[in-house]
């Protein structure tokens, strides 16, 4: 069985600030969710398509997670599709026998996922509103005036952000 048994941020046992496994569960979970939406994907094939993304994204992000810094490393674990395939989740996709053209038609045109200790976020669009999958307090951070790309977007609000939940039905 995998080590992340729900994508709502759960830890399975043992899990510290030091793992990754709340935020990579909400990352696999969401993409997951948008490929089921069509329909052309079986469970089982969703279930192989999440295995392999997990522990994609568990490698890739193995030297690039620092939850005492947060936003240290973002842009090397943002997850991006813009009219080209991030390479993770095509490795994945392929997986289940997907091509990229297959995944070209069930995944958004544009699309950003930010995974970073503590907070997973995403928008669809280049102009889309960024919505929160997965959140949990932090521990204070040292770099507070630090902007990222996220945060330099969210500029100039006038209230808080709002944490929203994706839910897909079948």
């Amino acid at each position: 069985m995998s080590q992340i048994q729900r994508w709502n941020g759960s830890c399975v046992s043992n899990c510290s600030r030091a793992d990754m496994v709340p935020e990579i569960a909400a990352a696999v979970g969401f993409v997951s969710s948008l490929l089921r939406t069509r329909g052309c994907v079986s469970e089982q094939q969703l279930q192989v398509f999440s295995g392999a993304l997990e522990a994609a994204l568990t490698e890739h992000y193995k030297h690039h997670w620092f939850p005492e810094k947060p936003f240290k490393g973002s842009g090397y674990r943002c997850i991006r599709i813009n009219h080209k395939m991030d390479p993770i989740i095509n490795k994945a996709a392929s997986q289940i026998g997907l091509n990229l053209q297959q995944l070209y038609q069930l995944l958004p045109s544009e699309l950003t996922l930010w995974v970073d200790p503590y907070e997973v976020s995403y928008r669809i669009g280049e102009d889309g509103s960024i919505c929160v999958l997965y959140e949990a307090p932090a521990a204070p951070v040292s770099s507070y005036g630090m902007l990222t790309c996220k945060n330099q977007m969210m500029l100039g609000r006038t209230s808080p952000s709002k944490s929203y939940m994706m839910t897909v039905s079948s």
